[in-house]
């Protein structure tokens, strides 16, 4: 576990991101593939392209290593523009679930597990994203509510459906630990104040904005279950929702910038009118900064590091980007090559001169005027060493000092 004390990064402000499970009868990949063409065939959306796996897993070879997806994953990219002029770039991912008890690479490109097939699905604007801009879900999926692609990966749950609290304490328990482990969605508690009428008792999903719509997870909470909810709540979170209200969950770390006040409502009329109030908590939470979900920065890096659907103005800056990398790392190592070469001359013709003075001195001659700058210090260091070195002892020198303060026996 990483001990620094730096933050998480957060999700950016120009990133659309989810996560959910695909459980319908055909290939998810082939449904992705007819939703793409069918939408640039009705020019919804400007192309679409199926990176080729040979090329991609040879971009990824290129990529650090924790970036590195499993080759066996499909991958599609699409782009699309909003309000005329702002481009969206979006990239779903299907991993690859490789079966119980098989070896590294068998099964298909697209294994399905007992629970479905997973997706990631990550988009990013030119600018900061709008909840109004049309869902980059429904961009690779048909909106079909049969269309079996809007699980949630905690299971039993939906997006575009109510999905009924559990009457259980310890499993109210359970899910909201669980929803608070889901950064990837935003899961609403809504209570219902009194048992609403049929139009009440919709999804409040076809309300939202269309880019909220399949991010939202709305929870609902039967008039009668006000105190078993808010007993869960309070043990996983601290707060309460209100009575006929409604809160939006945190994620686990929770985001410094949640405030359960910031991100509740008092009351949710549940009469098939448009939740405003409701809708405005929600837009303000999805814009808040939020840490990015367990994956998300893999993700969100794959999306801009890996892109392959260029246009050819794009390729274009792209390739004059690369010739531009290249020609100052080749400026770069003529440098360091120059430098070296310099170094080593120099080197070699100090060397050579250590030599020259070591071989032309004669001890105790003195050192001659002339020769390099290197040979002149060399001889001044070496005389001035020498000239601090104690002189030879002298007879005198020899003879043992006077003892007793200098007085002789006689004086004694």
């Amino acid at each position: 576990m990483s001990n620094s004390s730096t933050a998480p990064p957060t999700i950016p402000h120009t990133v659309w991101l989810a996560r959910g499970r695909y459980v319908g009868s055909d290939d998810a990949a082939d449904v992705v593939r007819r939703q793409l063409q069918r939408l640039k065939d009705r020019e919804v959306i400007d192309d679409h392209l199926e990176p080729d796996e040979d090329q991609d897993r040879d971009a990824d070879k290129s990529q650090d290593h924790d970036h590195v997806r499993d080759p066996l994953d499909r991958v599609f990219e699409a782009r699309w523009r909003v309000e005329g002029t702002v481009t969206v770039r979006a990239r779903l991912t299907l991993p690859h679930v490789p079966e119980p008890g098989s070896g590294p690479g068998s099964g298909s490109a697209a294994s399905v597990s007992a629970e479905g097939q997973e997706w990631v699905l990550v988009a990013e604007a030119e600018r900061v994203w709008d909840p109004r801009w049309p869902s980059p879900a429904t961009m690779f999926w048909p909106e079909d509510a049969d269309a079996g692609w809007d699980h949630v990966t905690v299971p039993g749950l939906r997006f575009r459906q109510v999905n009924p609290l559990p009457s259980d304490e310890k499993d109210l328990r359970r899910l909201f630990r669980s929803c608070a482990q889901d950064g990837w969605s935003i899961h609403v508690v809504v209570h219902e104040a009194m048992t609403p009428d049929a139009q009440g008792r919709l999804p409040l999903a076809r309300l939202l904005p269309a880019s909220l719509q399949h991010r939202v997870v709305e929870h609902r909470a039967t008039p009668d279950q006000l105190r078993s909810v808010n007993w869960a709540l309070l043990r996983e979170f601290d707060f309460q929702v209100p009575r006929g209200g409604a809160v939006v969950l945190p994620t686990s770390p929770v985001a410094p910038s949640y405030d359960v006040r910031d991100f509740s409502v008092r009351s949710v009329f549940l009469d098939g009118s448009e939740p405003t109030e409701l809708v405005d908590v929600l837009c303000r939470y999805a814009a808040s900064a939020r840490p990015l979900p367990d994956g998300g920065q893999e993700a969100v890096t794959a999306l801009r590091e890996q892109w392959k659907l260029m246009t050819m103005e794009e390729e274009l800056a792209r390739e004059r980007r690369l010739v531009a990398m290249y020609a100052e790392a080749l400026e770069a190592m003529t440098k360091s090559r120059d430098l070296y070469r310099e170094s080593a001359d120099r080197a070699n013709e100090a060397l050579a001169a250590l030599r020259d003075s070591a071989g032309a001195s004669v001890p105790g001659a003195p050192t001659p005027p002339g020769g390099s700058p290197f040979q002149r210090t060399f001889g001044r260091l070496r005389d001035a060493t020498k000239a601090l070195r104690p002189a030879p002892p002298t007879d005198s020198d020899r003879a043992d000092p006077p003892s007793d303060g200098g007085r002789s026996a006689e004086e004694q």
